[in-house]
């Protein structure tokens, strides 16, 4: 699995034109810090240490205001923007070169073990606000645009704007 550190910083620095320096991502960067952490809480879960990974994903939440659940499955390169109010659930599986920005939720529709919560693509876009809820598909490339509900499966490379919906 590695740690993918400065890979993760240097991909802060290429996604966020507001970030400065590698330094200032390792001392100011929640989003990052979050992933960090949800690494750690992953390899607890899987390893069967599964109250030391909930405890350790609820400290995280509370020290970024980013909760990821330790059972979830992210990429690397994934890249949480002005992460506040992020929520990841169980058996979301995030690809390789994400980007999410705040309030951005993966959740379930139904409260059955199993499969219950979203995946997302590779080079996918999730805007601020976006709502993508079951177990859908977001096909790789895809945009969606801020404050969209996804309750259905996305084709790859789509680009669902929610600007298109209203008239200013």
């Amino acid at each position: 699995m590695g740690l993918h550190i400065r890979e993760d910083m240097d991909t802060a620095l290429a996604r966020d034109p507001a970030a400065r320096s590698r330094l200032e991502i390792l001392l100011a960067y929640p989003g990052v810090h979050a992933v960090w952490a949800h690494r750690m809480a992953h390899w607890l879960w899987v390893h069967n240490f599964k109250l030391i990974a909930r405890v350790w994903s609820n400290f995280t939440r509370s020290a970024t205001g980013i909760e990821i659940h330790p059972g979830a499955t992210i990429g690397r390169r994934f890249f949480i923007d002005h992460g506040m109010g992020v929520v990841i659930g169980e058996t979301a599986i995030i690809g390789n070169d994400v980007l999410m920005y705040h309030d951005v939720t993966l959740g379930a529709r139904s409260y059955k073990k199993g499969k219950r919560h979203p995946t997302i693509g590779n080079d996918v876009i999730l805007g601020a606000g976006a709502r993508v809820i079951g177990d859908v598909k977001i096909g790789n490339g895809a945009v969606i645009g801020a404050n969209m509900l996804i309750t259905r499966d996305i084709a790859e490379r789509a680009n669902l704007d929610s600007s298109e919906f209203f008239v200013i």
